[in-house]
């Protein structure tokens, strides 16, 4: 046996690997929109999939979203009080008294009770946008863990139309993702779907029931 494994080893090690052929992204760089073209076609591709889209302010999308939250009945929203965006939403919540913010500042065991059985919204930003394939890319971390996009009902997203760009190689490429990556890197398009043998399709199951993107410029 141990000659045999020999034999293996040695024809495996004589084999000539030639290297592959360097990868072709023509296709893909062809696929170019201007700023515009870039929202539209984001837009219209997750609205087909039933997300929802609020035109906002680079100012005002505090408020806006607060509002919006009030209007369909959200009690409270789930956010990460140590970034910026979740600071601003914060204090538009405190000022108006309503609705409560529930601040996603602790382990997730401390938190798993209250965020799985009394949390009616989750809030978070977006990193960037793809328009090819109407996605949304959420980037993970301490300060905005990733439970906050994937368990509330409800999930309310901060989209910079400047953020957008034309495909997810556009996306890897600028953003630099060959230098590192955090454990978890999101690509949401529309709310959690799910269909039976039948093709009955359901919303909600395995994740938020309704996605709605904040855009601001």
């Amino acid at each position: 046996m141990p000659d045999a494994r020999a034999n293996i080893l040695g024809r495996l090690r004589a084999v000539q690997v030639e290297a592959p052929p360097p990868s072709d992204f023509s296709v893909v760089e062809k696929k170019t929109w201007s700023p515009a073209a870039r929202l539209e076609r984001l837009r219209t591709a997750m609205t087909a999939v039933h997300t929802e889209f609020l035109d906002a302010t680079a100012d005002g999308w505090p408020e806006t979203v607060r509002a919006f939250l009030v209007a369909q009945g959200a009690r409270n929203v789930a956010l990460g009080p140590a970034t910026e965006a979740g600071r601003l939403l914060a204090a538009a919540c405190a000022r108006a008294g309503t609705p409560a913010v529930v601040p996603y500042d602790r382990p997730v065991e401390e938190i798993k009770a209250a965020l799985f059985g009394d949390v009616d919204a989750g809030f978070t930003t977006v990193r960037s946008a793809i328009a090819d394939t109407g996605s949304l890319v959420l980037w993970p971390s301490p300060e905005e863990p990733r439970l906050l996009s994937l368990v509330p009902p409800l999930h309310v997203a901060l989209l910079s139309a400047a953020t957008i760009r034309d495909t997810l190689l556009g996306v890897m490429r600028e953003e630099r993702w060959a230098k590192g990556l955090p454990p978890n890197a999101l690509l949401i398009s529309g709310p959690s779907k799910t269909a039976d043998i039948e093709q009955t399709l359901a919303y909600g199951v395995h994740g938020p029931k309704r996605l709605v993107v904040v855009v601001v410029p």
